[in-house]
């Protein structure tokens, strides 16, 4: 509708004071934008494509934290929209369903697609002279360790799961053992709680243990590669399941935490006596999405080191190794030692420093014309009309 027009209009003119709503020209530009948009979505629901509440209340969250970083506040984007935070989300909601909708039909035709090496030069020659300079960066490796109860701790913990459930059973209520006992901080607050989780979400032996649970009923301790759980099945579907948890985490003593710290500054050592990084990670990082590439983590712009890394990479001198440090929890808690490879200056793209990067591009500039050519055919093959000139 001319509504939907000019509405659309508005926002791209608040979003770009350089934008003139009256402008033919404008006018023009957005009304084949949003002809383009509606033969995508079409397309898209005839190809059976759905969306599910889950991933639009995750996009809408994405676009409000975009929302206040532009705007500077959610007060700020009421005054502007004239409406509230929840009615500009309820506005928003059928927006956000087509965006998804046709971010997903682009993945279904294009996310698959690559390009050769000689399509790469070509795109880098054409665009040589606009290619943005790539910014300084740090080229980092590490090697993982994590920390692995000994046998006697996990026993030790197994007896204490066992005596909490044998409270339990004797009528002990479970919300209050999940707050005194419990080593999930996300939810021994709210007695142990997880809620509705689809299958696939949890570690396997938990579900399945979950699964196999009668309503109400307290599981034996469980092993996942947090620690022991004691699972309560609360509700259940075929496809999902509602329970709460007492969590008895591992590798919490000081004993192993400093068996890690030790093992670690004996492979910086090795490295500082003349062996390779690489091969060590190769052989001692317990990452496995990493130790298959010698530990590389990536190159990263400087700016982009998160704020907890910073201070160390900045302090570390190019080939420079880090003492153990803290690197996260996610399936076991780890230690990490880091290796400061390389730092590359700011320097305009070229096809042996930036590879990847420019292969990157150029993947984007192929789906892009890809897509703009499916477009214009589906505007040959799908019914559309203009009933009104403006």
């Amino acid at each position: 509708m001319m509504s939907e027009l000019n509405s659309q209009i508005m926002i791209f003119a608040q979003q770009d004071p350089t934008i003139k709503p009256d402008d033919p020209e404008t006018k023009k530009r957005v009304l084949d934008a949003l002809i383009n948009e509606k033969l995508v979505i079409t397309k898209a629901i005839e190809d059976s494509i759905n969306v599910t509440d889950d991933e639009i209340k995750q996009q809408w969250e994405y676009q409000l934290k975009e929302f206040v970083t532009y705007y500077g506040s959610v007060k700020r984007i009421e005054d502007i929209y004239g409406m509230s935070i929840d009615r500009i989300q309820y506005e928003f909601r059928d927006e956000i369903r087509k965006h998804i909708l046709s971010q997903k039909i682009k993945q279904v035709k294009f996310s698959d697609l690559k390009v050769t090496q000689r399509e790469v030069d070509e795109f880098y020659n054409k665009f040589i002279d606009s290619l943005p300079n790539v910014p300084a960066q740090v080229e980092l490796y590490h090697i993982v360790k994590y920390i692995e109860p000994k046998q006697t701790e996990k026993k030790t913990i197994f007896d204490l799961a066992m005596k909490v459930r044998d409270s339990l059973i004797k009528g002990g209520v479970f919300a209050d053992f999940a707050k005194k006992y419990s080593g999930d901080p996300g939810t021994m607050g709210a007695g142990g709680e997880l809620g509705w989780f689809q299958k696939g979400k949890l570690f396997p032996e938990f579900e399945k243990a979950a699964q196999e649970l009668e309503i109400n009923q307290i599981s034996l301790p469980i092993e996942t590669p947090f620690g022991y759980h004691l699972i309560q099945t609360l509700a259940k579907t075929n496809d999902s399941l509602n329970t709460r948890h007492i969590l008895f985490k591992f590798g919490e003593t000081e004993e192993d935490k400093s068996g890690v710290i030790t093992s670690l500054k004996d492979l910086k050592q090795r490295v500082e006596t003349g062996t390779a990084f690489e091969t060590l990670a190769h052989e001692y990082s317990e990452e496995t999405e990493t130790k298959g590439f010698g530990g590389l983590i990536g190159k990263f712009p400087l700016t982009n080191i998160p704020p907890a890394l910073k201070e160390t990479i900045d302090g570390m001198k190019e080939g420079g190794i880090s003492d153990p440090l803290p690197y996260g929890s996610t399936p076991k808690q780890s230690f990490h030692i880091l290796w400061k490879k390389k730092i590359y200056p700011e320097h305009k793209a070229n096809l042996k420093e930036d590879y990847k990067q420019l292969e990157q591009f150029a993947v984007q500039y192929k789906q892009t014309k890809l897509f703009a050519d499916w477009v214009d055919s589906l505007r040959k093959t799908m019914y559309w009309e203009i009933k009104e000139k403006f």
